[in-house]
């Protein structure tokens, strides 16, 4: 072997070393990391393994899931039962704003977990979330090509008091695996309204009449999908849907997590 030739099959050895080197201490840090903060299950919340970490979930907790199947809504998204139409009976008896919403889960199988990820400050959730929501949906999506992901925003004094907004992370997380992109900035809350989960639907349209407000003078976007973690009545998608309207979006769909079942 000539003198190159050597020196090359050396320095490839010391590559080889260093790499191998880098791969091990990677390792250890996150196995330190990981004793100090474990990798806990979305749904129960106890330690998972750390060979099991970066999915999120532990396996007896998969099961436990309760996925939005056919036949659902499919205006709403929520699950129908088997001898219903296309749509439940809150979407044949009034028109939304938005074209169609979808649904990833029955809410009562993750209304736990969907609480900690809201009001307890487990934003890691969001990784998981997202990661579910585009393998759901990644065809939907695929075949609606919104120009932007749009998190239904939190009023400022909500968010200092929480931290952060919820459906910004979960926008972020699925932006990540989509490349969509996230306009977290171009519509905000403008009134800080009250808790929405023990009033009607009449009061909780009320509620909402000009919560909205873009905050862009030119909107150029043409397919936008909004993003949130619960839908319970489509008040809060329409009050959105509505404003962007008014500023030239024109094709507005909706993306949530969880959704009750439909009536």
């Amino acid at each position: 072997m000539t003198e190159s030739g050597k020196s090359s099959v050396k320095k490839w050895k010391r590559t080889d070393i260093s790499a191998k080197a880098k791969r091990t201490a990677e390792g250890l840090t996150e196995a330190a990391v990981d004793l100090i903060f474990p990798g806990r299950c979305v749904l129960c919340d106890e330690i998972i393994p750390f060979t099991r970490r970066k999915e999120g979930i532990c396996d007896r907790c998969r099961p436990r899931i309760r996925y939005i199947r056919e036949p659902f809504c499919m205006r709403c998204g929520r699950q129908l039962g088997k001898e219903q139409g296309e749509y439940c009976k809150d979407c044949s008896s009034r028109e939304h704003a938005f074209l169609q919403n979808v649904t990833l889960y029955d809410y009562g199988s993750v209304a736990d977990s969907l609480f900690r990820f809201k009001y307890r400050g487990r934003r890691e959730y969001a990784r998981f979330y997202g990661e579910e929501l585009y393998r759901g949906y990644r065809e939907w999506l695929a075949a609606r090509k919104p120009d932007a992901l749009i998190p239904v925003p939190c009023h400022s004094s909500r968010r200092r008091q929480r931290g952060y907004n919820q459906a910004e992370l979960l926008a972020e997380s699925l932006s990540l695996v989509s490349g969509i992109p996230v306009k977290k900035d171009l519509i905000q809350r403008i009134h800080k309204t009250g808790p929405q989960k023990n009033l009607t639907l009449r009061e909780r349209q009320n509620n909402l009449k000009k919560a909205f407000k873009i905050c862009q003078n030119d909107v150029k976007l043409s397919t936008i999908v909004i993003i949130d973690d619960i839908y319970t009545t489509g008040s809060t998608m329409d009050a959105m849907a509505e404003e962007l309207h008014r500023n030239g979006v024109t094709k507005i769909y909706g993306m949530a997590l969880a959704s009750g079942r439909g009536v």
